[in-house]
């Protein structure tokens, strides 16, 4: 049994050396390491985004989610934190992360919106998604505050990388979704 031991000990420290020379390697290879920050989608309230919005105008993306919903942190997790999406999200949106069920008033163009206890919900969630409650629900607005369409449900990196693309780049003035996803 000593004998085993022996044997077993020098053979996991050469393995965890290994281990480590080639974590090592890797992070001079040109990637990224703990001590670097990838690039991370700068969230604003609607209030911080309608100010923003008169002095550099840009589209604005709201992402409506609630605390419970397993598909909201999904999205954060999968989607949302992918560094060449908050890149992007970065450069053409105002991004706005909405509470559905939050107890914050918020005013925007004038008009304060409330939690409504009778829906349990906000009243600007209940405006962005028409009523129809779906966790999470991407809304997009154009550079005047006016809705572009709210996307319910949960998107990958691709799928959300095609809609902030049409909507960004501006491809939603000359052709459809339909055109788009043909083109794509």
């Amino acid at each position: 049994m000593k004998k085993g031991l022996y044997i077993l000990l020098p053979l996991l420290v050469l393995l965890a050396g290994i281990s480590a020379f080639k974590m090592n390697t890797a992070q001079g290879n040109g990637k990224q390491t703990k001590t670097e920050k990838a690039e991370t989608i700068k969230w604003l309230t609607m209030e911080e985004a309608e100010a923003k919005i008169k002095k550099e105008p840009r589209k604005i993306f709201v992402d409506v989610y609630t605390d419970w919903c397993g598909w909201c942190k999904k999205m954060d997790k999968d989607t949302f934190s992918d560094p060449e999406i908050a890149a992007y999200v970065n450069k053409h949106y105002y991004a706005v992360k909405l509470d559905a069920e939050g107890k914050d008033p918020i005013t925007v163009k004038g008009h304060t919106y409330t939690f409504k206890p009778e829906y349990k919900s906000h009243e600007l969630a209940l405006a962005l998604l028409n009523g129809q409650m779906s966790y999470p629900t991407t809304v997009y607005l154009d550079e005047q505050m006016n809705m572009l369409t709210p996307v319910p449900g949960y998107l990958d990196k691709a799928t959300f990388k095609r809609i902030i693309s049409y909507f960004g780049d501006n491809h939603h003035k000359t052709m459809t979704w339909q055109e788009y996803e043909k083109k794509k």
